[in-house]
């Protein structure tokens, strides 16, 4: 299932991709602003780790095969309603963009964004609202 670096911070971020290459640089660019990352490659893996892991924020592609971004946004809603979800997306519309806001989503952003862009959202929904953080399970 899904894969995890460890770092020193207790934010844990959960990145949501089929696609390697936009996962992995995710996942780098986050680490390097000293957050800890776990990585799903869909929705359904997604959902598996979040009930087996406490995370803060959910980083999530919109088309993605299986269970997609606006399906896993609403079942992260259901069953965990204080975790962040930023959706991020290369195909934007004007509905789409309202209908993820009307089920939770905490921010809507394109993947043509730069790096800081990315980082100013993470940072700005974690000072609204803290990025929690519950002790981590032991493995068994």
């Amino acid at each position: 299932r899904g894969s995890r670096t460890t770092t020193t911070s207790a934010t844990l971020i959960l990145v949501v991709d089929d696609e390697v290459y936009v996962r992995d640089l995710l996942r780098r660019v986050l680490e390097r602003r000293g957050h800890e990352v776990a990585v799903a490659h869909d929705g359904a893996e997604a959902l598996a780790m979040i009930d087996d892991e406490t995370y803060g924020l959910v980083l999530t592609d919109v088309v993605m095969p299986g269970i997609d971004g606006f399906e896993l946004l609403r079942r992260v809603k259901a069953s965990h309603p204080d975790v962040r979800v930023i959706v991020l997306t290369g195909y934007a519309r004007k509905q789409s963009i309202s209908d993820f806001l009307l089920y939770g989503a905490d921010e809507y952003l394109s993947k043509t964004l730069e790096t800081k862009t990315l980082l100013d959202s993470v940072e700005r929904i974690s000072v609204e609202r803290p990025l929690h953080s519950a002790p981590r399970r032991q493995p068994s």
